[in-house]
């Protein structure tokens, strides 16, 4: 090996030791509840599929049909020749479904380079952005990436951002607040409403993550966007299938085709995933029911874990963090969940700040109350296990 390798073996060496080494690990999976791992079955609760949609027969279905008919490719970057015919309609379908309904053109692909491209230099200038600390890491890259520097306030706090726009007041570069609506390691939700009041007042351009709301929150699963001047959206979700898109005005949806490199420089979303999101978004605003499924499903793991003295901070959605402190302490409270028959995924920083290591419980609508409470027998069990050991 030579010295250069030798430093990557060091740093991974490192992270073994810290509890911070991550690896992949092959499943298998048949249906949306359980997966498969080295020839046992677990109780999924690691997934984002939150309607439990991608074996959904109406998505295979369409995803077949399109893919025989339109091809297994779309060619080229849509902005060569694979902006196929099958955007438009679905482009439609997505812009009738944000919160609030609006009319306004998307341009969707997978997700990288979204965000950079929304803010970087619009108008001749760096920007200001203004960015929830505990936004995800996909943001936090994407500003990295543009050389954009920002401006972070404390996690959820409208005072805290408030002080940080006032003191901008004067500033004329152009200004973003950006926030996700659900936070994917918290579950928590951010106050959008308060955030939009505050975005007017400074004239800055307000754009909402809402990957973990789209389909599974919201009036109808339209989400928890409203207020926001751009919205960014996901269909790997509760939509079952992959890509995203930016709902945002004529005048952004053409700065993005212009220089978004996500778009200009990607082959466009071929046709079997086209399929797949056309049929996802037939079916999402009738799964209502499925939606206050996966709320009670929640809301009842929290009320265990509360009783059983675990913390799960202030998660209100479908994803409930069990905060473990250290990362060590986070990977041995998989372990045992894993154990007792369930795949919850460790959390540890940086994904998270040190000292807030969880494991990380996701309900969906193919759930049910019997899984959540095995859940939390076998967290009572641990907790009984760590009780023992912190005695001895």
């Amino acid at each position: 090996m030579g010295g250069s390798e030798s430093r990557y073996e060091a740093f991974l060496t490192k992270l073994s030791r810290d509890s911070l080494r991550r690896d992949l690990t092959g499943v298998a999976a048949k249906d949306a509840r359980t997966l498969t791992v080295g020839g046992e079955t677990y109780v999924n609760l690691a997934s984002n599929d939150y309607l439990g949609l991608r074996f959904h027969a109406a998505l295979a279905d369409r995803a077949c049909e399109w893919a025989r008919a339109f091809g297994t490719g779309s060619g080229a970057s849509r902005l060569v020749t694979g902006n196929l015919e099958l955007f438009g309609p679905i482009e439609r379908k997505v812009a009738a479904r944000t919160s609030p309904p609006r009319s306004w053109p998307r341009a969707f692909k997978p997700m990288p380079a979204c965000r950079p491209c929304s803010t970087k230099r619009p108008l001749g200038s760096d920007p200001l952005v203004f960015a929830d600390r505990l936004n995800h890491a996909s943001m936090h890259f994407g500003c990295q990436a543009a050389g954009v520097a920002q401006l972070r306030y404390r996690h959820l706090d409208v005072a805290h951002l408030a002080e940080l726009l006032a003191k901008h007041a004067g500033d004329t570069r152009p200004k973003f607040i950006l926030t996700e609506s659900v936070f994917s390691m918290d579950g928590d939700v951010a106050p959008i409403a308060e955030i939009a009041e505050l975005s007017r007042e400074h004239d800055a351009i307000l754009v909402v993550d809402d990957a973990h709301a789209t389909g599974i929150l919201g009036e109808g699963g339209r989400g928890l966007s409203e207020g926001a001047d751009m919205v960014i959206g996901t269909f790997s979700k509760a939509l079952g299938s992959f890509g995203a898109y930016v709902a945002c005005s004529d005048v952004m949806r053409d700065y993005l085709v212009n220089r978004c490199g996500a778009l200009i420089y990607s082959t466009a979303l071929p046709p079997q995933v086209l399929g797949a999101i056309d049929a996802a978004l037939d079916l999402v605003p009738s799964l209502d029911a499925e939606r206050d499924r996966v709320a009670a499903l929640s809301a009842r793991f929290r009320r265990l874990a509360h009783g059983l003295g675990f913390d799960t901070g202030g998660s209100s959605t479908q994803i409930v963090p069990v905060v473990a402190g250290t990362a060590d302490a986070a990977l041995r409270l998989s372990e045992a969940l894993r154990a007792a028959g369930f795949w919850a995924t460790a959390i540890r920083p940086p994904t998270v700040p040190q000292g807030t290591s969880r494991v990380r419980c996701v309900f969906t609508a193919v759930h049910v109350p019997e899984d959540v409470d095995r859940l939390a027998d076998a967290l009572r069990a641990s907790a009984n296990q760590m009780a023992r050991a912190a005695s001895d």
